[in-house]
């Protein structure tokens, strides 16, 4: 199985991409979450001229953040930078909008986004609305402006299930999940895909990328010998995929009455010690702070062995390689990291093969 490395956007993020070229890792992708890291755009545009091989990625954009001939614009301009190695992640931008308070999009305005984008950054003409007016657009400028020869390739995040998966396969494209290390799960995807993707008729003249790979975002932690699989350093470096889940369930009583007992007052917990409620209006301005990045020793607590579990890889060698082949078996084309301890060693022990 391929990996890769994913990380908050930030200045120096380009020595970062540099490392994990020279490692030999596949990609580098930054997070668009734009009150709580930089700007993915800027981070990748210095990666791109820095690096020569790694694929770069964005995982992931959303019509709720961005209009089409924006990101389109954004992309094809690092595709000039960085020719065919630019990889779109798409989604309603759940996070990035829960930061702000506001909900996501919906799967209908999702695939008109990824459309536009796929048509846009291929050179091609596509629909652009604004209310009830209705445009046909495309580049003006190429050239030296944006890269619209050299393919980019999109993926749709899962999160919203089998309709996210339904859009991939309509779009032709591959798919992108966060902490989902649930094979059965990717199953069911694999086959929501496949089955949309049978019944669509596809233009020929679309040229509509082929690729549709498969990637989940999680954290790995290779136990030493007689570690605490639960200890602090197991928790340090998960507990930031444990932190977003608990804060989305904070922020979403309808997810939280959903979990058991003991991960209900972790949530509990969580909001009470950041000073808010779940109704507040204002609950996002305490939740989402240092979102994905390294967790403060005195919420160690909130970081539960099931949590950690579901969502990160922690185990011995021989654990890891069990279920890193039950995901590779499910369709899993690459692991993306997030490294939060100390990236350059992190990345190094990921470019290590497990056997």
């Amino acid at each position: 199985m391929r990996t890769g490395v994913i990380v908050a956007a930030h200045p120096g993020v380009e020595d970062l991409a540099v490392r994990a070229e020279e490692l030999g890792l596949h990609s580098f992708w930054v997070y668009d979450t734009p009150m709580v890291h930089g700007d993915p755009f800027v981070a990748l545009s210095l990666c791109a001229k820095a690096t020569r091989r790694i694929r770069l990625g964005i995982g992931v954009t959303s019509p709720a953040l961005r209009s089409a001939p924006a990101a389109a614009s954004g992309l094809a301009s690092l595709n000039a930078l960085a020719q065919g190695r630019i990889i779109c992640g798409v989604g309603t931008g759940n996070t990035a909008r829960r930061t702000l308070g506001m909900r996501p999009a919906t799967a209908a305005r999702l695939e008109n986004f990824t459309t536009a984008l796929q048509d846009l950054c291929a050179g091609r003409s596509t629909e652009y609305r604004e209310g009830d007016r209705v445009r046909d657009i495309r580049f003006l400028h190429t050239g030296a402006h944006v890269n619209t020869a050299d393919p980019i390739e999109f993926v749709v995040a899962a999160l919203q299930g089998p309709k996210a998966a339904a859009v991939a396969g309509r779009r032709g494209t591959g798919l992108i999940s966060f902490g989902l290390l649930d094979p059965t799960a990717w199953h069911a995807l694999h086959d929501a895909r496949r089955h949309a993707a049978q019944a669509t008729p596809h233009d020929p003249d679309s040229h509509m990328d082929s690729r549709a790979d498969s990637y989940v975002i999680t954290s790995l932690h290779l136990l030493d010998e007689d570690e605490d699989p639960h200890g602090d350093s197991a928790r340090d470096a998960t507990g930031h995929l444990v932190m977003s889940l608990l804060a989305f369930a904070a922020d979403t009583p309808a997810f939280a009455e959903q979990l058991g007992p003991e991960e209900g007052e972790a949530v509990r917990r969580l909001l009470d010690r950041r000073g808010t409620t779940a109704t507040a209006p204002d609950r996002h301005t305490k939740l989402y702070p240092n979102y994905l990045g390294r967790i403060a020793p005195q919420d160690r607590d909130l970081i539960l062995p099931s949590l950690m579990n579901t969502l990160a890889l922690v185990g011995t060698r021989d654990d890891l390689l069990t279920r890193i082949t039950a995901l590779e078996q499910a369709g899993i084309d690459e692991l993306l990291i997030q490294p939060v301890i100390d990236p350059p060693t992190e990345m190094a022990q990921l470019a290590k093969p497990l056997t």
